[in-house]
């Protein structure tokens, strides 16, 4: 809970300015006062009248408020809140931010708060994935700014990729993480872990695509279980049947693309878990409208190999995790198998499974695993996947303490 606390909310402008409403009711419930900060763009999507009746305060628009001013009222402004947070932080806020800009309200006080500052970018996808933004995107990551979002999905312009505002439920998340609430306690506490799960769906029309069986259950349960561990768990999950658990980042991906993207835009993180089923390729020739079957006979599908987002991120660098742990689902000989891909993809650890015809695992409600790490392969018996992501969870504390 957020009782007592004291949230600097800033509203830029933008189509995701309808959620900070939600985000203001929500923070309420859980006890925290919102002192709402309306730019004058954010003031074209909702009115200072809206802001104000659901955040029970004043809503301050401009600088040169002379009655405030006269204490320095941008000052205080900024210094009286326990934690500031931008949603949506537009691409201009974020210019504005990494720029060290200050011309208008909103910019002046993230200058001259003294507080940490956690921001939900929220623009087109194209905006977001602009060498500009991406470059301020990481100056705000090294100023120590947080992040939460965005995420990837259908875009108000008809666009589709990373660039919406993350849900109010993922900000609240955030929010208790940046100031130490919520399940801040155990032995991840101040560790951020990246989960991946689920199928990903790869088009070849608007009404079909290339897909495999995953429900998504066993990446689902290991983000509640380290969330339950203390974690600030980002969840990038592709269209699965088992829901987001609660407490959790989500990041809401389709492709494979878009799964590396959400992930890359999640780092820096302690860990990285890997256990989404992700497609191995996508169609190069797919199209724009529903294939008909009396156009001569079925179509051929050309097809390009997908990022390798395992490869990628356990790639030496700055930003690798401190552990990067895959999964390999495997139809035969699964610890020989699953420990040659170990090595190739340059991960930490492979966690194994056999998903062969009659098992029922792929897609079901248990798992038999077999860890693959430096010292070996480990065989776990059977048992229900909360149980294996518990234990997982607890090997991946170890490892990090």
């Amino acid at each position: 809970m957020l009782g007592g606390r004291r949230i600097l909310l800033i509203i830029g402008g933008g189509i995701a300015a309808y959620k900070a409403l939600e985000l203001i009711r929500r923070l309420r419930e859980r006890g925290a006062a919102v002192v709402p900060v309306l730019t004058r763009a954010g003031a074209e999507f909702v009115t200072p009248l809206s802001v104000s009746a659901l955040a029970g305060e004043k809503v301050y628009q401009q600088l040169f408020d002379l009655t405030a001013e006269a204490e320095m009222g941008h000052i205080q402004l900024s210094r009286a809140a326990d934690l500031v947070v931008v949603a949506p932080a537009t691409a201009d806020l974020m210019a504005k931010m990494a720029g060290g800009h200050a011309d208008d309200l909103a910019s002046t006080l993230l200058m001259a708060t003294d507080k940490r500052v956690l921001i939900a970018p929220a623009m087109n996808v194209r905006m977001w994935e602009h060498p500009a933004t991406q470059r301020n995107s990481a100056t705000l990551r090294s100023d120590g700014v947080l992040f939460v979002g965005p995420n990837a999905g259908d875009m108000a312009c008809g666009e589709h990729g990373p660039g919406r505002m993350a849900e109010p439920a993922e900000i609240i998340t955030a929010v208790e993480a940046a100031l130490g609430s919520g399940a801040a306690q155990g032995p991840l506490a101040g560790r951020h872990v990246i989960v991946t799960s689920g199928p990903t769906h790869e088009p070849i029309d608007p009404v079909r695509y290339i897909a495999n069986r995953s429900s998504g259950r066993q990446g689902a349960a290991i983000a509640a279980s380290l969330r339950d561990l203390g974690a600030r768990v980002t969840f990038v999950t592709g269209p699965a049947e088992m829901p987001p658990p609660e407490g959790v980042a989500v990041a809401h991906v389709q492709t494979a693309r878009e799964m590396l993207a959400a992930v890359e835009t999640a780092l820096p993180a302690d860990a990285v878990i890997c256990a989404a089923a992700v497609a191995d390729w996508h169609v190069t020739n797919g199209a724009a409208q529903k294939m008909k079957k009396d156009r001569g006979g079925p179509p051929v599908l050309k097809f390009a190999e997908n990022p390798d987002i395992l490869a990628q991120i356990s790639q030496p660098g700055p930003q690798r995790p401190a552990l990067v742990v895959g999964f390999a689902a495997e139809t035969e000989n699964v610890a020989e198998n699953a420990t040659t891909k170990r090595a190739r993809k340059g991960c930490d650890w492979i966690v194994a499974n056999d998903v062969s015809a009659g098992t029922g695992i792929m897609g079901g409600a248990e798992n038999a695993v077999t860890l693959i790490t430096d010292a070996g392969a480990e065989a776990w018996p059977r048992m229900v996947k909360p149980e294996v992501a518990r234990r997982l969870a607890e090997r991946i504390a170890q490892a990090l303490a």
